[in-house]
């Protein structure tokens, strides 16, 4: 069994908060921050000298927000604002990951703007993954499967996936009835990948997918606390997702290599393995014990053989 086999791939992405908060955006074409912008507006609308209290009032009316076209940080452009997974707004990162869906390696990591969406950060994600496949697995066909929630449906990926040869098990999101009369290569794209995830193969994929592309996530930034980056700008946190990401592989090497994937689960097997071989040891010293004790000579014997006399019988 190797590291990587590099035939099937699952993707999913995650946002991680960024290390920015929303009160120090500025406004990209006058530099103002949000409370200045406020204050102008609510200056506009007929308040003169607005109070905190009247700025927040008049903010809570207001039907626009931020947008990411007309908002951005000025100390990491790079963030977004995006809503989070409960419900929160904040400024965020997305996270993006390929896993090998035969070993449970992660074969590719991108962050991009929380502001794009799954089939436009998809692609980057995939070729990047196919890149580091081939240059492990040299002489392999390749990544010819992806699977991916309904998040990643649409026309356009599905016919781009066939167009490369690649077989897609995404799964498809309740939308009626569709005309195709004028779309025959989506129509095809669309029904090949339905009679796909609805065979046997495809159910089993999406059920692993579940199982090993979130095992990643909860790894990386719910045990390995990264949910809230610590740095700025995307090769930065991409250099630490890097580094994350081959803990995780390096894990997976080692259990397959010694049985034992983690430190913990390492101190934990050596004190088994300890008790184990002390019990063994103590085991084996009892019968050795034993099988000494049963040929043993007796005392009394010996030196009645010694002296040349007879043995009393017991009373």
């Amino acid at each position: 069994m190797s590291l990587v086999a590099g035939k099937t791939l699952g993707v999913d992405a995650t946002t991680l908060e960024a290390n920015a908060a929303l009160r120090s955006i500025v406004r990209r074409d006058t530099g103002e921050d949000y409370t200045a912008f406020l204050t102008r507006l609510a200056k506009a609308s007929g308040i003169e000298t607005p109070t905190a209290e009247e700025l927040a009032r008049f903010d809570r009316k207001r039907k626009k927000k931020t947008s990411n076209q007309e908002w951005t940080h000025p100390h990491d452009p790079d963030a977004k604002v995006a809503k989070m997974k409960d419900g929160s707004t904040h400024l965020a990162h997305k996270v993006e990951h390929a896993v090998d869906l035969e070993t449970g390696a992660v074969v590719g990591v991108t962050i991009q703007g929380a502001d794009k969406g799954d089939t436009t950060t998809m692609v980057e994600t995939l070729v990047t993954a196919a890149e580091q496949v081939e240059a492990v697995l040299p002489a392999a066909s390749g990544v010819s499967e992806v699977v991916a929630d309904k998040g990643y449906h649409s026309n356009g990926t599905l016919v781009d996936l066939a167009a490369v040869g690649v077989r897609s098990y995404i799964s498809e999101p309740e939308r009626g009835r569709r005309c195709w009369r004028n779309a025959p290569q989506a129509r095809d794209a669309v029904y090949g990948n339905r009679r796909r995830i609805r065979g046997r193969r495809g159910r089993r994929l999406l059920r692993r997918r579940g199982e090993l592309v979130e095992r990643p996530f909860a790894h990386l930034f719910e045990t390995g606390g990264m949910r809230r980056v610590r740095l700025r700008g995307h090769s930065n946190i991409l250099k630490r997702l890097l580094v994350h990401v081959a803990g995780l592989n390096l894990g997976l090497l080692l259990r397959h290599v010694i049985g034992v994937g983690t430190p913990r689960g390492l101190q934990s097997g050596v004190i088994s393995a300890v008790c184990g071989l002390l019990g063994r040891f103590v085991v084996l010293w009892s019968g050795l014990e034993r099988l000494l004790t049963r040929f043993r000579p007796n005392s009394a014997r010996v030196a009645a053989l010694s002296s040349h006399r007879p043995l009393q019988p017991a009373i």
